[in-house]
């Protein structure tokens, strides 16, 4: 068995949520928030057989596509902010981070 923790961006936690359910994948949904943009995310943790678990990586995959965003800087810390100008930048966002753990033992009570 499995443990697999998928951190989604929120816009595409409803359809990756009803995609796992239709696919017979259990998941725990944590309302997260990313370092990098500050934006909200969701953590999906599920506990996952071993011979299903590519299964679940290609139902993440082909749901938490990469898409353009543009986004305001940050207000540098430590200097004068006067001068500084945030133009906004474009960046990739979307996608998925997902860890695959190997569980020891599972117990379900």
């Amino acid at each position: 068995m499995k443990m697999i923790i998928a951190i989604v961006q929120d816009q595409d936690s409803q359809e990756l949520s009803e995609k796992l359910v239709k696919h017979n994948f259990r998941a725990t949904k944590l309302a997260t928030t990313g370092g990098f943009l500050r934006a909200g995310n969701t953590t999906f943790l599920s506990g996952v057989e071993d011979d299903r678990v590519d299964e679940m990586l290609k139902v993440i995959n082909d749901t938490c596509g990469n898409r353009e965003q543009l986004v305001s800087p940050i207000t540098p810390m430590g200097g004068s902010a006067d001068s500084y100008i945030p133009y906004p930048v474009e960046v990739e966002v979307g996608g998925a981070t997902v860890f695959v753990m190997p569980v020891e033992t599972f117990h379900q009570f």
